[in-house]
């Protein structure tokens, strides 16, 4: 018996994960529970212990030792107490063993049983898989999509379901039933149903981690990545630097002919990728964060932490990027304030002439005015004679020769003529 019994307790370990002695704990947990409802009284304080090799049990009473009892079923007085034991003091705690001759539970007790054992290989199980997890927590793993509910998705996980909600999905990214995809585990946490495992694929820690499983130097450390900037499905900037004169870290990143950085874009559905060199000088660094717009100057205020960046007008649109985009992912790059402004182009400064010929030109000038002044009154009465245009007189309208008008004659004065 003893043997089947281990048996089935280790069949149990495997099966939800769990170590040997949380069963054991919930198998002494049901026999105290048992034991409370057949032969115990109601507030009992009662301990068991179950060896696995004998298969035996013992039951065991608590109680404190206190000056006045309060709690008969709890607690002992001082006297009492020195009977069991001689040396009892208030404050100490007794175990007397009350484990029944012959041990018959009834049909209830051994439901109870049932259901604390249950219940503690449940929590048992609940966490193991926080533990579990947890570890795992900042890390990127393969996972299949279980089921789509009012568009959350849950994923498998193994023996717990990942949770993927709408605001950590890619935007516009088609996801299916049984497709495989690679998540970042942003949160593990105990929740009212169980734990819960909150994973992302729009963190900008899963580029990060992407990178370190498709390019070894940053697996092996001699390539950094010192900060990550993320617009999900639209672009990510990341800054990467190496103290090894011999690696290019931008070329490791991208591999040969975009192998690299291929394969990471096409985990994050197509999102555009710029990979730039981070640098110790905020200067270089927010140049180069601007990329591909090319920068004339950098003037940075460190008290405010904020930058005047300077670039000329054809690279003005690029370097703010569509919408603000590139400047913006900037700015979290690089952990700046940035303005972006146009080139000035300085005027020419006139040279300064000296105070004598000044002097020479402004009488100059002064006589000039003069004359120009006595001749305009005789050039006006020319302009105004030339100005007036005569008057065409207007062509008089012939008169209309009159229409001579025939009266009609009568019959009569037609006869007359006539005769």
């Amino acid at each position: 018996m003893p043997q089947e019994f281990e048996l089935a307790i280790e069949q149990i370990c495997e099966e939800k994960g769990i170590s040997k002695e949380k069963v054991i704990e919930a198998i002494k947990a049901a026999l105290a529970s048992a034991y409370k409802k057949d032969y115990g009284k109601k507030g009992q304080n009662v301990r068991a212990e179950f060896d696995l090799k004998t298969g035996k049990s013992k039951i065991f009473d608590i109680k404190e030792v206190v000056e006045e009892v309060e709690k008969p079923p709890r607690e002992i007085t001082l006297e009492e107490a020195k009977k069991i034991k001689k040396d009892a003091k208030v404050g100490d705690v007794l175990e007397t063993e009350v484990t029944p001759k012959e041990v018959h539970f009834g049909r209830i007790a051994a439901q109870t049983a049932k259901q604390v054992i249950t219940q503690h290989i449940r929590e048992a199980e609940r966490e193991a898989i926080i533990s579990t997890f947890k570890e795992k927590e900042g890390e990127v793993i393969a996972v299949v999509i279980q089921r789509i509910e009012k568009g959350t998705v849950f994923v498998n996980l193994g023996p717990a379901s990942g949770i993927l909600f709408t605001s950590e999905q890619i935007p516009h990214e088609p996801l299916r039933v049984g497709q495989r995809i690679k998540v970042y585990i942003s949160e593990v946490k105990m929740g009212a149903r169980g734990p819960e495992i909150l994973v992302s694929r729009v963190h900008p820690k899963m580029v990060e981690k992407l990178f370190e499983l498709e390019v070894p130097e940053i697996a092996a450390g001699t390539v950094k990545i010192k900060s990550v900037a993320r617009e999900a499905g639209a672009r990510t900037k990341i800054a990467v630097f190496t103290d090894q004169k011999d690696i290019d870290p931008i070329g490791s990143c991208i591999g040969q002919r975009g192998t690299r950085v291929q394969t990471v874009i096409s985990e994050i559905a197509g999102e555009k990728i710029d990979i730039i060199m981070w640098d110790e000088d905020p200067v270089k660094f927010i140049a180069n964060a601007l990329s591909p717009a090319k920068v004339i100057s950098v003037k940075l205020d460190e008290k405010k932490k904020h930058s005047l960046v300077e670039v000329a007008e054809d690279q003005l649109s690029l370097a703010i990027g569509k919408a603000g985009q590139n400047v913006r992912l900037a700015v979290k790059l690089t952990g700046w304030k940035i303005d972006v402004v146009p080139e000035k182009k300085e005027k020419p400064k006139k040279e300064k002439k000296p105070k004598e010929e000044a002097k020479k030109e402004e009488k100059v000038k002064e006589k000039l005015k003069e004359k120009v002044a006595k001749k305009e009154p005789k050039e006006k009465k020319v302009e105004e004679k030339k100005a007036k245009p005569k008057r065409k007189e207007k062509p008089k309208k012939k008169a209309k020769p009159e229409k001579k008008v025939r009266s009609k004659k009568t019959k009569s004065e037609k006869e007359a003529k006539t005769k």
